[in-house]
């Protein structure tokens, strides 16, 4: 019976490395936002002269989106993996970034839903800075907002909920935290 047992925990053990091909997924995706920037930046690039002020922070907007959506992408990559499958050895690598390692499943969730918060801010910024094309043409709709209103609102309700949410895991996360140090406190007191 024993040897079933230790089989089974044997088993369940290794199969974090069906984890391991999420994260190489994630990689790839790595690699299509780039190609995206690259699109991106080749599309402004011969045009920024004669775009609008506007349209070439829209456009910058979009890189620094991009980025950010990238960034998120590592955090989960290299946190998930080293969390879930197995510690990455990067020997004493100069490069190695210094939270790596360091972010457990706790910090993970407030470092994404943090990211998700400035990708959010962005496309609200990027909104606001094409609210004269909006306010433009939604001039001959006085009393009836327009779907360019529409759209706008829905994106600061769904920013105002993100910052929500984030506050509210940045507190749960504090008050557990608080609640194991407290615990802990105690069961010393106790020894």
């Amino acid at each position: 019976m024993k040897s079933i047992e230790h089989f089974l925990e044997v088993l369940i053990f290794n199969s974090r490395w069906l984890l391991a091909p999420f994260y190489l997924g994630l990689v790839l995706g790595i690699v299509l936002l780039l190609a995206k920037f690259g699109q991106e930046l080749l599309h402004i690039v011969p045009h920024a002269m004669t775009l609008s002020e506007s349209d070439v922070v829209l456009a910058i907007l979009t890189l620094v989106d991009i980025s950010l959506v990238a960034n998120l992408l590592i955090i989960i990559i290299f946190s998930g993996y080293e969390n879930f499958v197995s510690k990455i050895d990067t020997g004493d690598h100069e490069d190695r970034p210094e939270w790596m390692g360091k972010v457990d499943f706790s910090g993970l969730k407030i470092k994404v839903i943090a990211s998700i918060v400035a990708i959010s801010a962005i496309e609200l910024l990027k909104g606001f800075v094409n609210v004269s094309n909006i306010v433009q043409s939604a001039a001959d709709v006085p009393a009836v907002w327009s779907e360019a209103d529409q759209a706008l609102a829905w994106k600061v309700g769904i920013h105002l909920v993100l910052v929500v949410s984030g506050v509210l895991f940045a507190w749960m996360d504090k008050v557990s935290e608080s609640t194991h140090i407290a615990k802990s406190v105690h069961n010393s007191k106790h020894e």
